[in-house]
């Protein structure tokens, strides 16, 4: 395979991966397309049909509701691959491993819209319940294979457990979080109960198991992890174990939803996110399980601890912008004053139902976040926005931008960002990872499925038909 097949000349992904990873990862995705129990030519028409109609009378450019329908039709074109039993995959998109994290991300635009046929929902079903079922695996792994063959990012990885299904085991809060909120999603938009089976209720006990675990990693938690490649945010300091923290109610997370190791434990978005879907949880427990009252008892607790937590630990007062929220904390007095385009981010609270838009604390961090001083946000010639430490300074994020949109209530900031999408995409109609903030040509990620859904689901908003 040529690069030029499946690359613009001027993304930067060979560059960065090297071209034995960037060439393996392709062989792996083609042989796992190879095993799809059918195509998805049926349902590119049904979210085709939808997009005509979101469209219909839509003042948006020809540029703009041209990305916005190839955006739509990747995710299911091009990263769903359906399996023989009632399951499915779904990968990334140029790494052909299933991220619990990015595959909530990836399906979560499609809730908002109907489906009367009912098969859209019935593949979103089933990639929940592949979901739980790599929960049950592993609830440490933040990537998993198709199948049990040993395919992973690096074999130099050290840990203190492995698995055939690991693509890597970055353990990540936020990875956890996800399933369960696309889970949620799912159930109030089409009321259906299918996915609530013993498999589910097994792997929210693992998930409140890690979650408790995870409140005294230094005493109780076995995890660790190391990959001895030179980059920094590849591996934990302390043989793998992470810097020192202490007790706060919150739930220590190993690596951000980057997939670049924390500084400091306690990941205060990451938290937030935890505090959401555990409310969720208690919602979906009381009415389809309501004899697991422990398991509601200790969610409930839970819950409120990690709240407190944040509340006495994750607020810091900043000269320039008042009380904000940390980016993380130790629990020992140190803390990060940073954001990252990675949701959850401080920037997405609003987004991840943590808090209302015009909350005041919100409104300071959000100040903070889209300014240089934040130390990831990047102006250049031609955009500005949010970037990550996951890819060079300078560096804007397509992500960075639709979430800013999305929890932005400002319509001349919305319709700025709809124009930086219609001129940062180097021509692809597609948005990828980061791009050059003074020249978008040159960008990461050619092929970037939850990117994709997250410009999508701003495009909805700007269209009025976001409903989640």
């Amino acid at each position: 395979m040529k690069n030029e097949d499946v690359l613009n000349e001027t993304s930067q992904d060979i560059e960065f991966m090297g071209d034995e990873t960037y060439f393996r990862l392709r062989k792996i995705t083609d042989d796992i397309v190879k095993q799809a129990a059918r195509d998805n030519s049926e349902l590119a028409k049904i979210i085709d049909n939808m997009v005509t109609q979101v469209l219909e009378n839509n003042p948006l450019s020809e540029k703009l509701q041209r990305m916005f329908r190839k955006c739509m039709l990747n995710t299911i074109t091009t990263t769903l691959v359906q399996k023989q039993d009632d399951s499915a995959f779904l990968f990334t998109g140029d790494i052909p491993a299933m991220w619990l994290r990015d595959s909530g991300g990836q399906l979560r635009v499609f809730l908002n819209l109907d489906d009367p046929s009912g098969k859209l929902y019935d593949v979103i079903g089933a990639v929940i319940r592949q979901q739980f079922r790599y929960i049950l695996i592993d609830p440490y792994t933040n990537a998993f294979n198709f199948s049990a063959d040993g395919n992973c990012w690096s074999a130099i990885d050290k840990s203190e457990r492995k698995n055939p299904w690991s693509w890597e085991r970055k353990y990540e809060l936020d990875s956890l979080c996800f399933p369960v909120e696309l889970a949620y999603f799912y159930w109030k938009k089409t009321k259906r109960n299918d996915i609530f089976d013993n498999d589910f209720l097994q792997a929210v006990k693992q998930l409140v198991q890690v979650f408790r675990t995870e409140q005294h990693h230094a005493e109780k938690s076995e995890y660790f992890f190391v990959r001895d490649n030179g980059i920094e945010q590849d591996s934990l300091p302390n043989e793998g174990r992470g810097r020192e923290t202490c007790y706060t109610g919150m739930i220590w997370s190993a690596f951000r939803p980057s997939d670049d190791a924390c500084e400091y434990g306690y990941l205060i978005p990451a938290n937030m996110f935890a505090v959401v879907i555990l409310g969720y949880l208690q919602e979906i427990l009381s009415a389809l399980y309501a004899n697991e009252e422990a398991l509601l008892a200790e969610i409930a607790a839970l819950r409120e601890e990690v709240q407190a937590g944040i509340l006495k630990y994750g607020i810091v007062n900043h000269p320039k912008y008042g009380d904000i929220y940390a980016y993380e904390v130790d629990g020992l007095g140190n803390y990060n004053c940073m954001d990252d385009t990675g949701v959850p981010s401080l920037l997405s609270l609003p987004y991840i139902k943590y808090c209302g838009t015009h909350d005041t604390i919100y409104q300071n961090t959000r100040r903070f976040s889209l300014s240089t001083d934040n130390r990831y946000y990047f102006e250049g010639t031609a955009a500005k926005g949010l970037g990550s430490p996951h890819t060079p300074a300078g560096y804007v994020w397509h992500m960075g931008l639709a979430i800013q949109g999305l929890t932005s209530t400002d319509k001349e900031e919305c319709k700025e960002l709809l124009r930086l999408f219609e001129t940062t995409d180097a021509g692809t109609d597609l948005t990828h990872e980061g791009f050059l903030a003074n020249d978008p040509n040159v960008y990461t990620r050619e092929w970037f499925s939850w990117s994709n859904s997250i410009f999508c689901e701003f495009i909805l908003k700007e269209s009025g038909k976001l409903s989640i």
